[in-house]
């Protein structure tokens, strides 16, 4: 791991993000180095998925009207459910 003055750089195959070397010791603390990877792997498809899901509500609700909480959190329930049956986040073409 490569150490620079915002943090630690990590490797995405050919990505690189920083991270802020408090946030990678608790990060470390929490799951170990083994796990490190797999851990902001994860956090980053959860909020990619959340992201997504989030301007996909916006969206109909601009053309269609209010969102009740039900239906927004069956929504992201549906989300969820669809993306773990995915290995990972859907290549774009």
């Amino acid at each position: 791991m490569v150490f620079s003055r915002a943090g630690t750089v990590l490797g995405f195959g050919r990505r690189a993000a920083d991270v802020p070397e408090g946030t990678a010791e608790a990060i470390r603390a929490r799951v170990g180095k083994r796990e490190f990877s797999a851990f902001i792997a994860e956090a980053v498809e959860r909020e990619l998925r959340g992201q997504v899901l989030d301007e996909y509500l916006a969206d109909y609700e601009s053309r269609k009207g209010p969102v009740s909480e039900p239906a927004r959190q069956r929504a992201r329930q549906v989300f969820d459910e669809v993306f773990a049956e995915e290995a990972e986040w859907p290549a774009a073409d």
